[in-house]
This record gives structure tokens, C-alpha cells and sequence, in this order.
């Protein structure tokens, strides 16, 4: 959700920052933004509401200099705008702003400090650089004391990036709760949101701590706490080439993204499983999950609904009770505890705002956590106690699909190993490196019958307002997140539920051709859920049934390779991330970027 991109000290600053902005259209936005300085004393402000395409329309030849600023919104206070677009501008049009996150008090400071200023956004940014203005022009700061000023009033989560015209040699640059990174060049450095929209210009970058202050030129990254304090801390190297982050010869993300999962899963067997069997995790992880008497998994979205997926497994492979929470009602609605709880933090970013306000508080209590991520040295991995590392490579399309797959799949090898590590019985019960195996493969086989998944798709969702997806036990599981796919990319209204219970209301909603996804890989309960097919079906549904290959019938029109039940999801989520975007297509919108959606929610 938003981007920062900045850049000092390059003559093709105007296209670095176009062509980065380009690389964070994945995160979400309605509007962009550059200010461009040649720090010969002319300046440029471009700003546009909807696609950096239309922003790049708009930036005439004469947009040049050797520093900039850029971003891209997505609205929180302020409709999609060109007004409301960052960059903001002080009153006196001497600074201008970029800003990710909320401020909490900006209607207070706008009534304590800004009572003579012309307001001409709906934004609470533009709040933060008419304070900095007023610091500097009727407080008498200069602007790194004004700066920091402004950062002691100011109260919420923020990245900002600061521009003085006066100063047009330096980039000022503050973060608290929001992403955000200094890279280091030679003879240039730039300032960015996430690493991917800056890999083409270097690949060692600072990581800023909650609190931290620096002034950026081309030749120098001075890093301060909050007290002032110069710190010294070493960048750290991004494995990442460029290519990784492009389609390649895929139409869509997306597309790619589900296609990628087989070798995901082979990846993380060979990581974290040695080749005798034996696992490759830090001891002093597998010693604290042995003393926990409770696991807590915390998460938000997709990854909520891994983790609904991993207990589960966890609680049947490693035999510990599971609680799965969300994050954004957890935090502020605690419950009580167990007397040695431990907590796992799922996130595809490591920067998901509302389990991190989870994580400082759990930090506060002591208690161990692990952070379960995609993202090196992200914000949810620096401040836990361990991190696993999901080894998915980018995930782009903001549906998420490999990240998914791949939290589950470290969920089950870990659970593995820690039921070793007690000497449990259950231990043997699952060969867990096997059955990834065979996962890796299913899911192979059900990319390459596209062409059977893209009929079907249209068959039952290219002009439907409703669907839903049902399922029982670990099928259940994946009928909520199929039907979050659904939703978030077509616009489907589409729901997970609990197949026996849809005769306790639900099914009051069925009507003449209503589609209904059936999941059926568990044995115990195939012939119930199946029983509840007949029951929509009789109600004037239109069914379509995805099944393990053991429990298959006449009639299932898509059916998987069979795993292991509690592991089922690995496979039969594949068809329906499929059926996502395919009906997604047919029905006429962009699957990577749905409306009014973020990949990477760095707000409350």
C-alpha cells in the first residue's frame, strides 16, 4: 500500500523514479506523483490521478534533474485525487513531501498549529508539510530541526521523504511503523519503500529502525536516533536480480506466481530438510517451541488462512494446541493466555501493520516469537525472535498465491521437526518430505491442464454476482481462501463456509443457477459434503465439484492427485487460484491490480 521512491545525484533521476514507481504498482494505489529538482534552481511538480501511465503522459521532456521524489497513494484520508496526491506542498511551495502511513493527530495539529495555513488537500500529509513549513518560517528552524520537530508532534505510523528547494542537495528522510530503505550507490544514493523499485540501481541497502531520522546526498547517508544521535549501521546485500521481478513471457503475475509453486515447495524441502533426513533449523527455535505450552499463529488475510491450515497440521504432527488469530482483533482484544505461550507471525511482506502491533506487544510480555516470511530483514523479522523465510522469490499480483502455499508448507516441515525433536510417536506417522514431493508434483499436474480450469471457469463464473465455496474440516480451510481469491481479483461476492452448515441459514441464499465450489479430499466426511452438494442442487445450484483422485465419482469435473488430508489444501487450493483468473479475465478486469486493494498493508 503506497510507495516511496527518491533519488540523489543521478541526471536520469525523472525516469529512475518513473520506472521504480513502475516496480510498486504491485502494492496498490489510485494516484502518483514526482517532484523533480536540477539543483540549478528549477524544479518540477507532476502529479496525476490513476496509473503511472497516465503519469508518465503527463511529464513533459524539460521534467529533469539530478534529484526527486516520487510516489504512489492509495487513498485513506481524501479521495483518489490529483490534489489529494502526493507530493505535498508547504504553503510557501519551499518543501515538498512524500508520505506512507496515517497520522493519528493530524486534526489536532492542524488546529494548534496551522490556523493561518490554506489546507488544499483532504489528506492528513499535506498536515506534516505545512507543519515543517511553519516550523521553519515562523518558528525559525532550519529545516533538519524543524524536521525533527515535526516528528515529536506528529503521532501515527509514517514514512517520510522531504524535500527542501533550498537545500536541494539533500533528501531528508524519517520512518516510524512504515517501510523504509536507504540504497547506497556510488556517487548516488536513493531512497525507497520497498528494495524492488531501487534493485536496478544497487543492491545494498540501509534498513531504517521506528524512530530514526537521516539526511541523504549523494555522497553520504547520515543515520540518527530520535535523540540525535548519529548511528552507524552496515547495508545489507539484496540476492535479487531484476529479472526476477519481470512477467518473463507470462501475460499476468498472477499467472506466473501459481505457476512458480511446484518449485517453491522443492526449494523449501531443500532448505530447511538435510539430505539425511535430519532438519535445517536453528536449535535454539526448535528448544523454545519444545517449552511452549500453546502456539499462537497471528496473522491477516491469506495468511490468516494459512495459518487455519497449519494447525491442523501442527497440532497433529508435533501434538501442541493451536490458536489462530487476526491480527487487527487480536491486537486490541487479547484473550487469556496460556502460561508459556509462543507466537507465529505469517506475512508474505513482514510488514503487515496490524500483526506487528501484535508483535511489539507480545515483545513487551517476553514472549518467544517467530516470524514466518517472504521478505528479508522485514520489519516482522527484524523485531521477532527467529525468522523462516518462505524462499518464494517475489511475490507480485496482489492476490497472493505461492506465499500461501509455501507458509503452509514450512509450517508442516517445522511441525515435523519439532515432533522429532519431543520424540513423538506421531513423528512417524507422516513422511513429510515425501508427501511435499508429491504436493510439488499435483500441483505440476493441475498447472498444466489450464485450458480444462479456464472453461470452467467461464462455465460458472464469468457472469455470476454470487458464488460460494464449501468444504468440511481442513476443506473448509480452503474454501475460505478460494473464495477470498474469487472476491478479491473478480468481484465476485464469493464466501467460504462450513458445508453442514449451510442448512442453519445459508442456505437461504441459493438460487436458480447460483454456483457452488464443492471441496472433498477428507475420507470421514466426503459423503456428508456431498450429501450438502445435493442439497444446493436441489435448490436450483450450479455445482462444481473439486476432489481428491481416491474419492472421485462420475460426474467431479476437477480432481486432484491425493495427499495426505491434513495436507490436501497444498493441492486443491491450485484449481481454484486458477479459477480466480481465468474468471477474473473473462470478465473484463486486471488481475494483478484489483481495485481498491494493497499487497502490502502497512496501516491499521
Amino acid at each position: 500500500m503506497c510507495g516511496i521512491v527518491g533519488v540523489i545525484g543521478k541526471k536520469d533521476t525523472t525516469e529512475i523514479l518513473l520506472k521504480g514507481l513502475e516496480k510498486l504498482e504491485y502494492r496498490g494505489y489510485d494516484s502518483a506523483g514526482i517532484y523533480v529538482n536540477d539543483q540549478a534552481g528549477h524544479d518540477y511538480l507532476v502529479k496525476e490521478k490513476g496509473k503511472i501511465s497516465q503519469l508518465e503522459s503527463a511529464v513533459g521532456p524539460e521534467v529533469q534533474g539530478m534529484m526527486g521524489i516520487g510516489h504512489t497513494r492509495w487513498a485513506t484520508h481524501g479521495a483518489p485525487s490529483d490534489v489529494n496526491a502526493h507530493p505535498h506542498v508547504s504553503q510557501s511551495g519551499r518543501f515538498y513531501l512524500v508520505h506512507n502511513g496515517v497520522i493519528n493527530n493530524y486534526q489536532e495539529i492542524k488546529e494548534q498549529y496551522l490556523k493561518g495555513v490554506n489546507l488544499v488537500s483532504s489528506t492528513d500529509t499535506e498536515v506534516a508539510v505545512q507543519l515543517i513549513g511553519v516550523l521553519v518560517e515562523d518558528g525559525g528552524l532550519d529545516t533538519e530541526s524543524a524536521f525533527r520537530k515535526a516528528l515529536s508532534i506528529i503521532d501515527g505510523s509514517y514514512a517520510f521523504l522531504l524535500v527542501d528547494r533550498e537545500e536541494p542537495d539533500k533528501l531528508f528522510v524519517a520512518k516510524n511503523k512504515s517501510p523504509l530503505l536507504v540504497g547506497v550507490g556510488d556517487g548516488f544514493n536513493v531512497v525507497c519503500s520497498d528494495a524492488l523499485a531501487m534493485v536496478a540501481q544497487t543492491k545494498d541497502f540501509v534498513e531504517l529502525h521506528d524512530g530514526e531520522m537521516v539526511i541523504v546526498t549523494k555522497d553520504k547517508i547520515q543515520l540518527m536516533d530520535e535523540q540525535g544521535n548519529e548511528v552507524t549501521r552496515k547495508p545489507y546485500h539484496v540476492n535479487l536480480d531484476p529479472s526476477d521481478i519481470s512477467k518473463g513471457t507470462y501475460p499476468y503475475y498472477m499467472l506466473k506466481e501459481i505457476d512458480e509453486q511446484p518449485a517453491v515447495l522443492r526449494r523449501l524441502v531443500q532448505e530447511y530438510i538435510n539430505e539425511d533426513g535430519t532438519f535445517n533449523f536453528d536449535p535454539k527455535l526448535i528448544d523454545a517451541l519444545k517449552e511452549a505450552d500453546r502456539l499462537y499463529i497471528v496473522a491477516a488475510g491469506t495468511s490468516y488462512h494459512a495459518g487455519l491450515v497449519g494447525k491442523p497440521i501442527i497440532e497433529q504432527i508435533a501434538q501442541i494446541p493451536v490458536e489462530v488469530e487476526l491480527a487487527s482483533e487480536f491486537g486490541y482484544h487479547m484473550p487469556l493466555l496460556s502460561k508459556k505461550p509462543f507466537f507465529i507471525y505469517l506475512s508474505q511482506s513482514g510488514e503487515t501493520a496490524d500483526s506487528r502491533q501484535v508483535l511489539v506487544e507480545t515483545n513487551k510480555r517476553g514472549f518467544p516469537s517467530l516470524t514466518l516470511t517472504n521478505v528479508e530483514a522485514s520489519t516482522l523479522s527484524r523485531e521477532a525472535d527467529f525468522t523462516l523465510l518462505l524462499k518464494a522469490g517475489p511475490e507480485i499480483a496482489v492476490a497472493s498465491t505461492k506465499a500461501y502455499t509455501a507458509q503452509i508448507t514450512v509450517e508442516t516441515i517445522l511441525a515435523q521437526a519439532l515432533a522429532v525433536a519431543k520424540g513423538l510417536p506421531s513423528a512417524n506417522d507422516l513422511d513429510v518430505k515425501h508427501q511435499l514431493g508429491l504436493a510439488a508434483n499435483g500441483i505440476q499436474t493441475i498447472v498444466d491442464s489450464k485450458d480444462d480450469i479456464e472453461q470452467l471457469a467461464h462455465e460458472f463464473f464469468a457472469n455470476t454476482r454470487n458464488a460460494f465455496y464449501i468444504g468440511r474440516g481442513i476443506d473448509y480451510w480452503a474454501s475460505l481462501e478460494a473464495a477470498l481469491k474469487l472476491k478479491e481479483v473478480s468481484y465476485i461476492q464469493a464466501e467460504g463456509f462450513a458445508a453442514g452448515e449451510l442448512k442453519h441459514g445459508t442456505i437461504s441464499l441459493i438460487e436458480e443457477g447460483t454456483p457452488v465450489a464443492a471441496i472433498i479430499t477428507d475420507k470421514e466426511t466426503a459423503s456428508h459434503t456431498r450429501g450438502n452438494v445435493q442439497e444446493v442442487q436441489a435448490r436450483g445450484a450450479k455445482t462444481l465439484k473439486i476432489v481428491s483422485e481416491d474419492l472421485a465419482q462420475a460426474g467431479d469435473q476437477i480432481i486432484i492427485p491425493t495427499l495426505e488430508t491434513v495436507l490436501s489444501p497444498l493441492v486443491s487450493i491450485v484449481p481454484t487460484q486458477l479459477l480466480a483468473y481465468y474468471a477474473t479475465l473473462q470478465r473484463g478486469y486486471n488481475v494483478d491490480q484489483p481495485r481498491n486493494l494493497a499487497k502490502s498493508v502497512t496501516v491499521e
